[in-house]
């Protein structure tokens, strides 16, 4: 018991004397973490960064778009218009063809047996009538010696009307004829693009047998397209006024066809089930981009572009109360501002009412603000063929 306690006071005697050399760099480390504390309070209470740009007038010409669908101005089916073997095919599928140029051939051998059979009958029918008319001479002379009797030139005079009438059906019977033995050689009524043969050679074809190959023209193309009745009014104005309503293509790959068109149609007739009409654009394709039932969009842009207050489309929202933006202050605060929107157009939305050129509006961090929130607000970028302000 006696050995115990003295190793017990310098077991103390220790302790504290460490704790003593500890108690410095305690003193230390809290002194650091009360300033690292201390530096990123700041941080974490600074206002959150937005992207702003100012709302601005611009000439910018109204525009709607629609689904269209392009259709030639000249397609040709070609079907056999008599019955026989299809012979060899004169051409390649998509090729280009030329008007008059020989595509199929159907076996001609029969027709042109029933062209001469036709045409001996139509000689035949002419000597009857040579005969007939000679006939009704003599007659005309005996009677007029009185050595004939009436009734005998009124008989010759019947068979002369006779054998003119035998003669005309033996025409119009070679003529049907030829007729048909020109339709053994079908060629191209137009010039343009064939597509592929749908019979090959060696079958039996005629008027039962479909289409066997189509030609389209696609030098030109219309575009059709449904306008609802709010719309119309106004391209039927500018038409009226004798304007030319620009129209463009949008393709399936996004981009606009180079060539623009014009507004050549209106139909007269509203489809009920849409409250919509028909209308027709027709453009140039000189380089053949468009197909016939091709699904294109179609641009409609209004005339004479008038100044509007643009944003970029980024900066709209739509609630159910329905569109709005965030707009920030001269002091960094956000507003919430409800707008009336005129029309869209790449990418720039026109503001009808709501704002005024100038307004500094969030294109970018609408999702991290609030109303009523004070924001660190920086100047967007300018987007790709925007002037740099």
């Amino acid at each position: 018991m006696l050995l115990e306690r003295p190793i017990r006071h310098e077991i103390r005697a220790a302790a504290r004397c460490g704790l003593r050399r500890l108690a410095p760099a305690l003193i230390l480390m809290l002194v650091s973490a009360q300033t690292a504390l201390a530096q990123t309070k700041p941080a974490e209470n600074a206002p959150p960064v937005v992207l702003v740009q100012p709302a601005e007038l611009r000439p910018l010409a109204p525009q709607s778009e629609y689904v269209g669908r392009v259709a030639v101005f000249d397609k040709v089916e070609l079907r056999a218009r008599v019955k026989g073997t299809l012979g060899k095919r004169e051409f390649t599928d998509g090729s280009k063809v030329t008007e008059g140029q020989l595509l199929f051939t159907i076996e001609p051998a029969p027709y042109r047996i029933a062209v001469d059979q036709k045409r001996a009958l139509r000689d035949g029918a002419r000597a009857a009538l040579i005969n007939a008319e000679a006939q009704l001479k003599r007659t005309a002379e005996l009677l007029r010696s009185n050595t004939a009797s009436q009734g005998v030139y009124d008989q010759r005079l019947a068979e002369q009307l006779q054998a003119k009438a035998t003669l005309d059906d033996a025409e119009a019977q070679l003529e049907d004829a030829e007729l048909q033995l020109s339709y053994t050689k079908i060629a191209a009524p137009i010039a343009g693009l064939i597509g592929r043969a749908t019979v090959s050679p060696g079958n039996i074809v005629g008027p039962e047998s479909g289409t066997l190959a189509t030609i389209v023209n696609e030098r030109q193309i219309r575009v059709l397209f449904s306008v609802s009745q709010a719309e119309l009014l106004n391209v039927r104005r500018d038409l009226r006024a004798g304007e030319q309503l620009p129209v463009r293509l949008r393709l399936a790959d996004g981009k606009l066809y180079p060539e623009k068109g014009k507004v050549d149609f209106i139909d007269v007739a509203v489809d009920p089930s849409t409250d919509g009409q028909m209308a027709r654009a027709v453009f140039d394709n000189a380089d053949e981009l468009l197909t016939d039932g091709q699904t294109v969009r179609v641009i409609v842009e209004g005339n004479a572009p008038a100044k509007a207050l643009v944003v970029p489309q980024p900066a709209l929202a739509i609630d159910q109360t329905g569109p709005y933006v965030y707009v920030v202050d001269s002091r960094g605060v956000v507003e919430l501002r409800r707008i009336t929107i005129d029309f869209v157009r790449d990418g720039m939305i026109a503001v009808a009412s709501g704002l005024k050129e100038g307004d500094r509006v969030i294109v970018q961090g609408q999702q991290r603000v609030r109303a009523g929130m004070m924001v660190e607000a920086q100047a967007a970028p300018p987007a790709a063929g925007q002037p740099k302000r």
